[in-house]
C-alpha cells in the first residue's frame, strides 16, 4: 500500500509540475544524506550534485563568457551567502530609481548623488576568488562574468545540500 501511495503522489506531482524536473524528484522528497560533491561541466553547461556517488540533482548553467572564463579546476565551497550581492557589477541608483544599469564599478564612474547597488546573486556558493554558483539568468550559453548561474529552484537546492568544504570540480 505504501508503494502504491508513493507512486500515486509521484504521478500527481509529475502531472502538476510537468516532466522537466522528473529526474530530480528523489531529491525533492529528501535532502541528500552524507557528503555531497558538485561537478560543473563547462562544455555541456550543466552542474551535477552528487551524493554517495550518485547524481541526485542536475541544473542547466550559464558560465563565464569569453574574456571572463570560469576557471576549471578542483575547489571547495569557501563561503555560503543566501542573499549575496556583487561588489563589482550592478547598477547606480538615485532616490530608488536606476540611473545607470549594467555597471562595473572599476570602469563606470558613479553619477552624482547616486549609490551603487550590487547585482543580486541569491544562494551564493563561493568557490574561488569572486567566482561562485548562484541563482541567475540563463540565456542558454556562457554569459556571466565568471560565475556559474543556474535556475533559482536548483540554486536553492544546491545551496542547502552543500556546506563550507563541499568539493566542487569545474571541468572543460
Amino acid at each position: 500500500m505504501n508503494k502504491l501511495l508513493r507512486f500515486g503522489l509521484l504521478s500527481a506531482l509529475a502531472l502538476l509540475a510537468g516532466c522537466a524536473d522528473l529526474e530530480d524528484l528523489t531529491y525533492d522528497f529528501r535532502k541528500p544524506t552524507g557528503k555531497v560533491g558538485i561537478i560543473v561541466d563547462l562544455v555541456d553547461q550543466h552542474a551535477y550534485l552528487y551524493s554517495r556517488g550518485q547524481v541526485v540533482l542536475t541544473a542547466p548553467v550559464s558560465t563565464g563568457r569569453e574574456g571572463y572564463d570560469t576557471p576549471a579546476g578542483r575547489y571547495t565551497v569557501v563561503q555560503k551567502d543566501i542573499d549575496h550581492r556583487s561588489s563589482i557589477y550592478g547598477a547606480y541608483v538615485r532616490d530608488g530609481i536606476v540611473v545607470k544599469e549594467n555597471v562595473d564599478v572599476r570602469k563606470d564612474p558613479r553619477p552624482p548623488g547616486s549609490t551603487f547597488i550590487g547585482a543580486s546573486m541569491p544562494y551564493f556558493l563561493r568557490i574561488v576568488g569572486g567566482v561562485g554558483l548562484h541563482a541567475g539568468y540563463l540565456p542558454g550559453y556562457p554569459a556571466s562574468h565568471g560565475c556559474i548561474r543556474m535556475p533559482e529552484s536548483k540554486a536553492k537546492r544546491f545551496f542547502y545540500a552543500a556546506r563550507v568544504g563541499t568539493p566542487v570540480t569545474v571541468k572543460r
